[in-house]
């Protein structure tokens, strides 16, 4: 592939050591022109109009509206006139106000103006003249158009002049002298709300182009700040930083060039920067509404585009819950997460729960989790590697894949019309195809994992695309705004799929808080310069990996995901290495190597030109990143939580009307409602009955509805569920919540009424302990149909029933034990197991309890029982440290059995 030089980010000086161009210092006959006729603009405004109001107006308060009984009496065409003229005043104030705010910011040298509340129109306007103003009394002086920041930046020129408030005056002759003793330097900004800088957003605003952010990491990466730390990863700055930035660079402070940063952040605190802050809030609010849902969609790390996607509030359903591959692998890897909470789980506290966007993420994962077809990838391609093992043949180069939910379509090369049952061969070789009904009936497969490079880019209006990075046996060239949130939602799925065995995924310049999802699979680094000899020591021959990969002689799959562009000799021996390796490289910035450009662009479409694609990308953008990287942490205490108090009941005589939880969903009391409308009735009652202190119907319609729903759907529901329970039993009360009636109870709250009375009679807690264990009659909510119930992720019940359900077995256990009673105490154990299986608690207990029995075949089968389902545990992770000691302890002789069995 020929090598050509690179093209320079928009905004740079096209020759090494070129001074960037400077604005003339004199006045052209269209800058005086311009400005006589602001000025002329603004006394007719500031001056001719409150004159003119008073001539033949009045004054603002008109004695009309001075008038008490304008409230009560009935309002003629002499108040309606006196409003409209107070309106008219009060945007006259408004405007001025604007006006004293820019003349101020552009004489006394501020920088960029306050920002006036509610006047975004008007004091764009305000901008604009005394911009033009301003050029007849400052040599150079301008103003940025704050209207204009909201219009992408340039892509095309070289150099871009971007003004503001501050006259700029022509710096002397000897400029190559003052450069040389000063340096520019930006501090960065506190946060404000939960929006925080980033290097692209201040390459956007202070170079113009915020593509161009390479360059101020580049200055200043691993300089140490004056809070002691040093800048390692593009997309992590803090607060207080002072950054060199490139010499043409705007809105920064001019500083001596030895001068200790520390010291320049005293002079220029954080927060001294206030007006550029409140014009890019500004200018987020106009995106918003100007740009609709397409451009909040836009790349929110750390483009203009992020606020504009919070304010507007698009959902977190919105980009997690359509990565479906991506989040059913991140629930396998939560749940994981939470038995091994649930390992340390102590005894009167539950597991933490997740709250705000962490909950809503988690809500977000299970309505788009799409586990069968995640399920038909893994198994679907370890037995395509095994069959062809079996044949003696080199896997094909898969280059991507769709997955629609009628087939798993892998288009190949070169084309081979001789593919392996169940597989069939299409368009003439070039695409095997698995069918989804045929992939539901297979069985977990032993084989390796021919494809772990195959990730989602997107998806289309019938299915999910993915491509495998290892296909293109050269770079990857990622490019757009949203480079990093493509970046990230790459590197989430394919840390967490199902479908790759031995994986190690490198980040350059993003992405170290990933390591809390997958810190096996994970590492981050700052540079390139870090990780390419280590690339360039263990590359592997292509056919040589995939053939080890189905025959049981894997090695570990490799992808590098870069934020950081790489300068023109890595990216010269990425090109190398990506040709004779077998990993995947994907890399942003302008790489002249790369074998495929996948383009993100603006209305948040992935392209690839080479391979024919179009779809909707997938994308992580920073809030969506930040909530699961909150959620995993979540997963990551082990402390737990203290067990809210339960709400005692009056009387425990049968209800009218009972909800059934604790185990398969049932509602006895009514007859069921017609098929098709019970499932969604059921749900209904089920979240009242949880929530007794009332919701509101809008509420309730976000959460039966998460992705939305018209409100007479919502009411006619609901109407339907008033008239199936009867009035008496469903109602609203004068705040308009829906609340269930004192004749409608769970099962649930009778099961903590029962745990409640027997802390305070000791005579009766066996018999109250043991009748509320008899309430469990299964896992919570059994049967609950597919994407319902998503909301239980960011409610308390599930975390309160597996702890509590769990508590009240082990008191009973202990009281069982105590009393001589190894068999009831087994009893009691294993009711809560029914709901409760993952407490490796109750496991222990199981074992204690069997091991008063004086019975070892029935401990040995207990153990034998444990051991199997800790090995095939869906969520993986084996057992608890905890229970294996214990069983040392109880049956020491239990590995040599265990081991005698599996060589069977």
């Amino acid at each position: 592939m020929p090598t050509r030089e690179p093209a320079r980010p928009a905004g740079r000086p096209h020759g090494p050591g070129q001074a960037p161009a400077r604005i003339p210092a004199r006045r052209s006959v269209g800058d005086v022109l311009g400005g006589l006729g602001a000025l002329t603009v603004l006394v007719a405004i500031v001056g001719g109009v409150p004159y003119a109001l008073l001539t033949f107006a009045g004054p603002p308060l008109s004695p009309e509206l001075l008038d008490l009984d304008l409230l009560t009496s009935r309002v003629g065409p002499s108040t309606i006139m006196a409003v409209l003229v107070l309106f008219v005043w009060l945007a006259w104030l408004q405007f001025f106000s604007c006006v004293v705010v820019e003349v101020y910011a552009g004489v006394r040298k501020v920088g960029m103006p306050a920002r006036v509340p509610l006047s975004g129109g008007s004091q764009a306007l305000a901008n604009k003249l005394v911009s033009a103003v301003l050029v007849l009394f400052t040599a150079g002086a301008m103003i940025v158009p704050i209207a204009k920041l909201a219009t992408p930046p340039p892509t095309a020129p070289a150099m871009t002049t971007v003004a503001y408030s501050a006259p700029i005056v022509e710096q002397p002759v000897d400029t190559q002298q003052h450069e040389q003793r000063t340096k520019k330097v930006y501090v960065v900004q506190p946060p404000h709300g939960r929006h925080h800088e980033s290097l692209w957003e201040i390459a956007e605003k202070c170079l113009g182009d915020g593509r161009r952010y390479p360059e101020i990491y580049q200055l200043n990466q691993h300089k140490e700040q004056p809070d002691g730390t040093r800048l390692r990863m593009a997309d992590l700055i803090r607060p207080g930083w002072v950054l060199d930035m490139p010499e043409d660079a705007r809105h920064a402070h001019v500083v001596p060039v030895n001068q200790a940063r520390a010291q320049t952040l005293k002079q220029h605190p954080a927060g001294s920067h206030g007006g550029h802050r409140q014009v890019a809030d500004e200018v987020r609010q106009i995106s918003s509404v100007k740009q609709g849902p397409a451009h909040a969609r836009q790349d929110t790390q750390g483009t203009r585009a992020e606020a504009a996607a919070e304010s507007s509030a698009v959902d977190l359903v919105d980009y997690l819950g359509v990565a479906s591959l991506a989040a059913a692998g991140l629930l396998i890897v939560l749940a994981r997460r939470r038995r091994e909470q649930l390992w340390r789980r102590v005894f009167g506290r539950r597991i933490v729960r997740p709250r705000d966007d962490a909950a809503k993420a988690e809500v977000a994962l299970r309505l788009g989790a799409d586990a069968p077809g995640t399920r038909i990838l893994d198994i679907g391609l370890r037995l395509l590697g095994a069959e062809l093992a079996t044949q003696g043949r080199t896997p094909p180069t898969v280059y991507a894949a769709h997955l629609s939910p009628r087939n798993l379509d892998l288009w190949i090369h070169p084309p081979d019309g001789d593919a392996p049952e169940p597989w069939l061969a299409q368009d003439g070789g070039q695409v095997w195809r698995l069918a989804a009904h045929e992939g539901r009936l297979l069985e977990e497969q032993p084989g390796g994992a021919p494809y772990p490079g195959l990730v989602s880019i997107g998806a289309d209006e019938s299915g999910r695309v993915l491509i495998d990075l290892e296909a293109a046996q050269g770079l990857i060239n990622i490019r757009g705004p949203q480079t990093t949130a493509a970046l990230a939602a790459l590197a989430v799925e394919l840390a967490t799929n199902r479908w790759s065995d031995r994986m190690r995924i490198t980040l350059v310049g993003f992405g170290d808080e990933l390591t809390a999802i997958a810190p096996d699979r994970i590492r981050a680094v700052g540079s390139l310069a870090e990780v390419l000899p280590e690339l360039e020591a263990t590359a592997a021959p292509r056919q040589e990996v995939l053939t080890g990969r189905i025959t049981g002689r894997p090695r570990d799959a490799h992808y590098l995901l870069s934020a950081v562009a790489p300068t023109h000799e890595e990216a010269r021996r990425l090109a190398l290495l990506a040709r004779k390796d077998t990993a995947g490289y994907v890399v942003t910035g302008d790489v002249p190597h790369a074998t495929w450009t996948l383009e993100i662009t603006e209305d948040g479409k992935a392209k690839i030109a080479e391979l024919g694609f179009e779809v909707t990308a997938q994308l992580l953008p920073r809030r969506h990143y930040q909530a699961l990287i909150d959620l995993f942490r979540t997963a990551e205490q082990l402390d737990g939580e203290a067990l809210p108090e339960a709400e005692p009941l009056e009387e425990l005589a049968p209800p009218a009307v009972e909800v059934r939880m604790l185990g398969p969903i049932e509602i006895l009391g009514r007859d069921p409602l017609e098929e098709g409308r019970m499932a969604l009735a059921t749900e209904l009652l089920v979240y009242l009955a949880t929530h007794p202190g009332g919701v509101h119907p809008v509420v309730l319609g976000g959460v039966l509805w998460p992705r939305g729903v018209q409100p007479t759907v919502r009411d006619a529901t609901i109407a339907r569920v008033v008239d199936w329970m009867g009035h008496e039993h469903l109602r609203a009360d004068e705040a308009g919540r829906l609340r269930l009636g004192p004749a409608v109870r769970t099962d649930w709250a009778l099961f903590r009424e029962l745990v409640r009375r027997s802390h305070g009679d000791p005579t009766a807690r066996t018999v109250l302990l043991d009748k509320a264990l008899g309430l469990v009659r299964g896992p919570l909510l059994t049967g609950r149909p597919p994407g319902r119930y998503a909301w239980l992720a960011g409610d308390e019940l599930e975390y309160d029933v597996a702890a509590e359900v769990a508590d009240a077995a082990h008191r009973l256990c202990e009281i069982r034990l105590a009393h001589g009673e190894p068999d009831a105490a087994v009893a009691a154990v294993r009711a809560a197991l029914l709901l409760a299986t993952d407490d490796e608690g109750l496991w222990r207990d199981l074992l204690r309890a069997t091991h008063a029995t004086e019975d070892v075949v029935r401990l040995r089968t207990v153990v034998e029982g444990l051991t199997r389902r800790a090995s095939s545990h869906p969520y993986g992770g084996g057992m608890a440290p905890e229970t294996e000691a214990l069983i040392d302890e109880l049956l020491p002789s239990w590995r040599i059995h265990i081991v005698r069995e599996s060589s069977a």
